[in-house]
């Protein structure tokens, strides 16, 4: 069993904003993997099951908001008995990428940010994969202010080729590991 974990934040005013890029590829995911699969509202969350070429998988979208997401990611690996640093795959927005970028690591900080903070947290560990979506900075903006809203007609003609990208690399992970998913989709920059 793998899981994959898409972090956002649960209701429709939270619908397509910066914050909330992880669902939008947990959605697509479940739809190409899951289809017609019902969400099942387990672990302070949504989830479906399916299939990734031989691999079973766990798509979950933490309903219990970005700051407290470790509850249900943790929730998930225990039920399961997962090794995190190979079965638990988290995708989250990152402010320090340019909007379009996506980056893999195996392990890694916070960088800021309330979810990944919370995941490690309960995990004890930074030792988990993720997928860090670049949904740039405004200086202009503060921070809340800038993840909360959402993108601009320029940002969303980058975002829209690294969201289908996103959901490629989590595949990639699921059937071949971090490593050649890594090596598949770093060394790209989304144009």
């Amino acid at each position: 069993m793998k899981l994959i974990v898409g972090l956002g934040n649960p209701g429709p005013q939270y619908d397509k904003t910066r914050h909330n890029v992880g669902f939008v590829v947990l959605d697509s995911l479940a739809r190409r993997y899951a289809p017609g699969e019902v969400a099942k509202s387990r672990f302070h969350g949504a989830t479906v099951e399916g299939m990734i070429g031989d691999e079973k998988v766990l798509l979950l979208k933490p309903l219990c908001y970005m700051n407290r997401s470790g509850m249900a990611v943790a929730e998930a690996a225990r039920f399961y008995k997962l090794n995190v640093s190979e079965d638990v795959l988290v995708i989250v927005d990152d402010l320090a990428l340019p909007c379009g970028v996506i980056r893999l690591r195996s392990e890694g900080g916070a960088g800021g940010h309330n979810g990944l903070s919370d995941i490690q947290q309960k995990l004890a560990t930074q030792g988990y994969a993720r997928l860090r979506i670049g949904i740039d900075r405004d200086p202009n903006i503060p921070q809340s202010d800038y993840v909360l809203g959402r993108f601009r007609p320029d940002q969303l003609e980058q975002l829209e080729p690294a969201l289908n990208e996103a959901v490629d690399a989590a595949v990639c992970w699921a059937s071949s590991g971090l490593t050649e998913a890594m090596n598949r989709y770093n060394r790209r920059e989304s144009a």
